[in-house]
């Protein structure tokens, strides 16, 4: 599965938000510096869809608040 995500840093809480249209948005409180943030997310996505870390891959937007992110059967 293929899903868009729209990440906001620096937030106060961890949290996937949910969908608004096709986007997932989440909010994490990590800084988006040296992959806090994409380590932060794959976690967080991980609790969501209840999957190992290891099945989710960041494919686009590594250093962008806009992801491409694969999640693997």
């Amino acid at each position: 599965m293929i899903i868009k995500v729209k990440v906001i840093t620096k937030a106060s809480v961890n949290k996937v938000i949910g969908f608004e249209g096709d986007v997932l948005k989440i909010k994490c409180t990590a800084v988006p510096e040296k992959g806090k943030a994409n380590a932060s997310v794959i976690e967080l996505l991980a609790k969501y869809y209840k999957v190992p870390k290891s099945k989710i891959k960041i494919i686009k937007g590594m250093t962008d608040s806009r992801k491409v992110v694969e999640i693997l059967d």
